[in-house]
């Protein structure tokens, strides 16, 4: 996807204030609730304990690409044999441990040794630092910036030594799409999705686990439904899915609330998943959205289908 002509900073005072009671009123229409079967969050939510709601969510996460169906019975089986405790379980994970557990894993781009990385990476955390918080925050203390925070998550991560591994598992090879190291430009969804739970709340779906990162810092998880609701609110005229875009959509969302920016995304990206507001657009579903009278493209869509009637 490629870039529009035209900078955008984020929505004026009088755009925020049109669209926020709107968006309001459209995210106190979503049941969150039950939306959160749909979505990978469902997995920490099956821990009470902080350390393990914060590693079994890393896994779901760095897990959730593709179809659902067919990344959920992944991440399900997985923890499932890591026992009840995940925290535990990587803790004392070494390289025997993962070949029992990762041999014969393989999902899209990723196999056991990328699993293994992500797993052993999260139990050096644990036991070097007492939690995934702290690994992230001496990050972002050292460096200032969000992105700076993440590529420096990721790579510690990453310090795992390899030839043990690869001759326990075979050669790694999805390890930068699991756990990139460098950042890149990308949006970084899935780890963008992470610290949303782990920072913001606690409410029906994220956790706020983590007190040290104010949630007026996180970015947007940007995909394609956030992606498409944001452009066609007027969030942003960026069509590319990069960290440039997120923080632009950010920026919007953050004129609506500084101080909690990314609490709009569930409710926004459930609404694309659910084929409420599918990429191709209908009269029929625009027609009814509660958020048609902000949106760039709705309106002509159902004036086009009411002259044809």
């Amino acid at each position: 996807m490629k870039k529009r002509r035209g900078a955008h900073t984020g929505l004026s005072t009088q755009a925020a204030e049109r669209l926020r009671p709107r968006l309001e009123a459209f995210m106190a229409s979503t049941d969150a609730r039950a939306r959160i079967g749909f979505d990978p969050v469902e997995f920490p939510h099956r821990y009470r304990d902080p350390r393990d709601v914060e590693v079994s969510a890393l896994l779901a996460a760095a897990l959730a690409y593709g179809r659902a169906d067919l990344f959920r019975p992944k991440v399900h089986a997985l923890l499932s044999r890591m026992g009840p405790s995940p925290a535990a379980f990587v803790r004392a994970l070494d390289v025997a441990g993962a070949r029992e557990l990762l041999t014969g894993f393989v999902y899209r781009f990723n196999v056991g040794t990328d699993l293994a990385v992500l797993l052993m990476g999260m139990g050096r955390a644990l036991r070097e630092h007492g939690s995934l918080e702290a690994l992230f925050v001496q990050g972002w203390k050292a460096s200032g910036t969000l992105h700076g925070a993440l590529a420096a998550f990721t790579a510690a991560l990453r310090d795992i030594p390899m030839d043990s591994l690869r001759e326990a598992l075979g050669p790694e090879r999805g390890l930068h799409h699991l756990l990139p190291s460098p950042l890149g430009p990308g949006a970084a969804k899935r780890l963008n999705l992470y610290l949303r739970w782990m920072v913001r709340g606690p409410d029906a779906v994220d956790f706020g686990i983590w007190k040290q990162v104010p949630a007026s810092v996180l970015l947007v998880p940007l995909d394609t439904h956030i992606g498409r609701m944001a452009l066609n609110l007027g969030l942003t005229r960026r069509t590319d899915l990069t960290w440039r875009t997120a923080e632009e959509v950010t920026a919007s969302l953050r004129a609506l609330d500084p101080l909690d920016p990314v609490r709009y995304d569930f409710a926004l990206c459930h609404y694309g998943m659910s084929g409420a507001c599918p990429a191709k657009t209908l009269p029929e579903h625009c027609a009814r959205c509660s958020l048609l009278p902000s949106c760039k493209v709705g309106p002509r869509v159902v004036a086009r289908a009411t002259l044809q009637i």
